[in-house]
Formats: structure tokens, C-alpha cells, sequence
């Protein structure tokens, strides 16, 4: 691991003088950051016992108080699936520096067996702020219409666009229900569309029984 952190260590000073381009510096930042990942939880395995299914996902953390211009720091999820259980590890990508896996970047590991999966559901919620935002849109080329002539009608278009599409498509995601544990702790798989996604689910729910 301490090898991993150090490539990221130098991958984010090379960055930083311009050594690499942004494509290059993106892509190979999530490969090696899977990789700590991927180490960590190895750490943690029995021994023979083998990760069998992985997903992995970034959740942005903007706050209303930061700066727009400031890259913001996100969430990242990581799920391994293994022969005997599910592991979560859950950290945040501080802006601005390389990934550690460890107190410094809030890298929390929690786990799972297979036989206290109650059940793995799909949940949907409506995109509050897509609403919103068209909402506004609308109002706003409503009041301003006389001014905005052509304008206006665009906006009014597109704000009406934005909102339905918030209504009509939903974030999805599964929940999967953890037996004596409140709900704010069953663990969530996000992107569900990607393959590794369900993969994963299907796995888990393999080994659950087919909750």
C-alpha cells in the first residue's frame, strides 16, 4: 500500500508542474486509487478468500460556502464482493491531493455477511433539484418574457425539458437491507447501469439466497 501512495504522491507533483496531461494524470489517478483500494480490503481478507465482483463510484461534495472556481473534494464508494462477504470502504478525495486510504482522507472499511442480507431492492427518487432548477427556469422566462422576446421562449422550453426529465428519470439505485442494523447503515450500489454494478448485485444476491 505504502508503494501505491507513493506513485499517487508523485502522479499529483507531476500534475502540478504540468508534467502530464489532465487526460492522463484522470485516468491514471482512478486506476491507482482502485488499486490502494483493492489493497486495503486484501489486507482485511482470510486467508484463500478471493474478491470475486468490485464496484466503484464518486460522489461530488459541493458546498454552498465553497468557491466555484475551487475543485471540490467528493465521496468515493468502493464495493468487493468476495466468496464469503461484501465489503464497503467509503473515503473522501481531498481536492488538490493524492489519495492515502487511511484517517487522513476519512477511509472507513465495513463489511457484510452474506447471510444477514435481508434483501437487495431497487430505489428511485425524483431529481428534487433538476425540478427546481427547471422550475426557476420557467418562472423566470414567465416574468421576463416581454424582455427576453426569442430568449424567453427558450428558456421556457428548456426549463419545462429540465424538470420533466427530472420527474420521468429518477436516481436508481439498490439498497441492500442488512438484518439488526438501522437503515442509515444497509450499504447502496449507485451506477446502476454499469456492468460492474450488476454484477455485483447479482452476486450478492446469489450468495444471499436470492433476497
Amino acid at each position: 500500500m505504502e508503494a501505491l501512495r507513493e506513485e499517487l504522491r508523485v502522479l499529483q507533483g507531476k500534475r502540478a508542474r504540468g508534467d502530464v496531461t489532465e487526460k492522463v494524470f484522470q485516468r491514471t489517478l482512478a486506476e491507482r486509487t482502485v488499486a490502494l483500494y483493492r489493497a486495503a480490503v486484501s489486507a482485511r481478507l482470510a486467508p484463500g478468500e478471493a474478491i470475486l465482483a468490485e464496484h466503484h463510484t464518486v460522489h461530488g461534495h459541493m458546498k454552498l460556502t465553497q468557491s466555484v472556481l475551487k475543485e471540490p473534494d467528493q465521496g468515493a464508494v468502493s464495493l468487493f464482493a468476495t466468496d464469503r462477504r461484501l465489503v464497503r470502504l467509503h473515503a473522501t478525495l481531498l481536492a488538490g491531493e493524492s489519495p492515502s486510504c487511511d484517517e487522513r482522507d476519512g477511509t472507513v472499511i465495513d463489511e457484510v455477511a452474506y447471510r444477514d442480507v435481508r434483501a437487495v431492492r431497487m430505489r428511485r427518487q425524483v431529481r428534487v433539484g433538476e425540478v427546481v432548477a427547471g422550475t426557476v427556469i420557467c418562472a423566470v422566462s414567465l416574468l421576463a418574457g416581454p424582455l427576453l422576446a426569442v430568449t424567453g421562449k427558450l428558456l421556457l422550453l428548456l426549463g419545462a425539458l429540465g424538470a420533466l426529465h427530472g420527474v420521468l428519470m429518477p436516481t436508481r439505485w439498490w439498497e441492500i437491507e442488512i438484518a439488526d442494523r438501522p437503515r442509515e447503515q444497509w450499504m447502496q450500489v449507485f451506477a446502476v447501469r454499469r456492468r460492474s454494478a450488476r454484477e455485483l448485485v447479482r452476486l450478492v444476491r446469489a450468495r444471499a439466497g436470492g433476497r
